[in-house]
C-alpha cells in the first residue's frame, strides 16, 4: 500500500449510491490530484441492482476493503532475488543494497530461504570454524558456494492480505527481524521487517454516503480519516485532527459528487456518469422520493446529458427508460436468498438504551412479499441475533405504489405510537412511506427517545 494512496469508500452493505459516489468521487479527486492516488473501494458485497448497473455500463466493481487494519502488503518490500543454485556472491550483492537481506526463491517463485546477517555468519562458522587452515580460506572460494548453503529456510511466512495486528504475537516471539510476505498461492510478494510491523502505515480514507462508525468498514480507528461526503443524519466518528466534512440535504451522494465534478469544470465519462445517475435514481426512486430536491433534478439532467451521448453504452436511453431499468433491477424478491433480502441494505442505529437495525428492500408487487413472508421473518430474526440487537425492522417498499410494509422482529411497546396500523399478517402498513432516512427513521428514533 502506497502511503500516498487514499481509498474512497461507502458503507457496509453498499447500495448503488454508495458504490457510484465512491467511484465518481475517486475519479474526480484523481483527475485533479498531484502526486497522489485515489482508489474507489467497497466495504461489502454488491447487491443485485448495483451488479446489474455495473454490468450494463461495462464497469468493474471497486476493490473489496473489509476493514482498515493494515495488511502485510503495506510493509512488503519486493527486494531482488536469487536462486538456491546461484553463487553466494550474487546474494551478497543483493544484501548490500537491501540492508543485509537476500531472498532466495525456488523455480516456482516461492520462498526457499532467506540470507541474512545471522544466516551468513552461521554459514561462515560452519565453513571455517576455528580450524587454523580453514581460516585461510579465500573469500572468493566461499562466494562460489551455492546460495542454499547460507539460507535460513525456517523464516515465517505471512499472507499479504493478512492483518498485521493478528500476527504481532508471533512476530514478537521470533528472534528474527525479517519475514516472508506471500500471496494466496504461496508465491513471493516481498520481505517485511519487525520494526515496520510494530508501526505500520495507517490507511488513508474518505467516507462517502455515510458518516456513522456503525455503518463504516471495520477497524476505522486504525486509519486516518481525511474527509466525509454524505447526505444522511449526523453520527460521525471521532477524529484526531480536523477533516473536510460535508453533509448536505439532497436525495443522494451521487448528486453531491456530480456537483463537485461540474464545479471543477469537468464532465464525467459516459459510463461513470451513468453510474452516478443510477445512484441518484436508486436513492430518489427516480426523483419521486420525498428526499428529492431541485438540486437532484438538476443533477439528473446534468448526468443524463453526460451519460446518453451518442456512441456511449447508454446511447438512445432516456432518464425515464434507464430509471425504470435501474429500479426494476433491484426490485425482485422471488429469486433472492432470504438472508440477502434482509441484509443487503441493512443499517445499524443506536439510542441511549437500544441497538437496532433497519433494512430496506424494493419490490414492484406486494405479492412477492406475501409469498416469502415467513422466510423473510426468520432471516430478519437471525440477522438481529447475529448482530446482538434489541430488534430489527425490514422496510419493504413497493416502488410502483410508492408505499411500504414494515416487518418487526419484536414487539416494541415504544413503537406502538407509530402511525402504521397492523395488518392481519403481522406486518405494518406504511402508506406513502418510501424513504428510510426521511420518513421512517425520524419517527422510530422519536418514539424510542421520547
Amino acid at each position: 500500500m502506497n502511503n500516498s494512496t487514499t481509498y474512497v469508500i461507502g458503507h457496509i452493505n453498499p447500495d448503488t449510491d454508495s458504490i457510484a459516489s465512491a467511484m465518481g468521487y475517486a475519479w474526480l479527486l484523481q483527475d485533479t490530484a498531484q502526486n497522489e492516488s485515489f482508489i474507489a473501494a467497497r466495504a461489502g458485497q454488491l447487491n443485485p441492482q448495483t451488479t446489474w448497473v455495473l454490468n450494463r455500463l461495462k464497469l468493474e466493481p471497486p476493490a473489496l476493503l473489509p476493514d482498515a487494519s493494515p495488511r502485510f502488503e503495506s510493509i512488503a518490500h519486493r527486494f531482488n532475488t536469487t536462486t538456491p543454485e546461484h553463487p553466494l556472491r550474487e546474494a551478497w550483492a543483493i544484501a548490500n543494497r537491501t540492508g543485509g537481506v537476500a531472498p532466495v526463491l525456488d523455480e516456482n517463485g516461492q520462498p526457499y530461504g532467506l540470507i541474512t546477517v545471522v544466516s551468513l555468519f552461521n554459514f561462515l562458522s560452519r565453513s571455517i570454524g576455528s580450524h587454523p587452515r580453514r581460516e585461510e580460506t579465500r573469500i572468493a572460494e566461499l562466494f562460489d558456494q551455492p546460495c542454499r548453503e547460507a539460507c535460513d529456510t525456517t523464516v515465517p511466512r505471512f499472507l499479504a492480505s493478512s492483518r498485521i495486528k493478528d500476527m504481532l504475537p508471533r512476530i514478537l516471539q521470533e528472534e528474527r527481524t525479517e519475514f516472508w510476505v506471500i500471496d494466496e498461492h504461496g508465491s513471493y510478494v516481498g520481505i517485511s521487517r519487525q520494526r515496520e510491523a510494530l508501526h505500520p502505515p495507517r490507511m488513508r480514507l474518505i467516507l462517502v454516503d455515510h458518516n456513522e462508525s456503525g455503518q463504516a468498514l471495520g477497524a476505522l480507528d486504525e486509519a486516518d480519516l481525511l474527509e466525509i461526503l454524505d447526505h444522511h443524519r449526523l453520527g460521525n466518528p471521532r477524529t484526531n485532527s480536523p477533516i473536510k466534512f460535508m453533509v448536505d440535504i439532497v436525495g443522494s451522494t451521487s448528486t453531491l459528487v456530480s456537483e463537485r465534478i461540474d464545479e471543477a469544470g469537468l464532465s464525467a465519462p459516459p459510463a461513470l456518469a451513468g453510474l452516478l445517475l443510477a445512484g441518484l435514481i436508486s436513492d430518489t426512486l427516480l426523483l419521486t422520493s420525498p428526499t428529492t430536491t431541485p438540486r437532484d433534478h438538476r443533477a439528473a439532467a446534468r448526468l443524463a446529458r453526460w451519460a446518453f451521448l451518442g456512441g456511449s453504452v447508454l446511447s438512445g436511453e432516456t432518464l425515464e427508460s434507464f430509471g425504470q431499468q435501474v429500479l426494476q433491477a433491484g426490485s425482485d424478491m422471488s429469486t433472492r436468498n432470504p438472508a440477502d433480502i434482509v441484509g443487503a441494505d441493512f443499517k445499524l442505529y443506536e439510542t441511549v438504551d437500544l441497538r437496532f437495525g433497519v433494512s430496506q428492500v424494493e419490490i414492484t408487487n406486494f405479492a412477492q412479499l406475501d409469498e416469502r413472508l415467513e422466510q423473510v421473518r426468520e432471516a430478519l430474526a437471525n440477522l438481529r441475533d447475529s448482530k446482538g440487537l434489541n430488534f430489527a425492522i425490514l422496510m419493504v417498499t413497493n416502488v410502483v405504489e410508492g408505499s411500504s410494509r414494515l416487518i418487526l422482529t419484536d414487539d416494541v411497546p415504544l413503537l406502538d405510537v407509530l402511525p402504521y396500523p397492523r395488518r392481519s399478517d403481522g406486518t405494518r402498513e406504511a402508506k406513502g412511506v418510501v424513504s428510510r432516512k426521511k420518513q421512517l427513521l425520524p419517527l422510530v428514533l422519536g418514539a424510542l427517545e421520547a
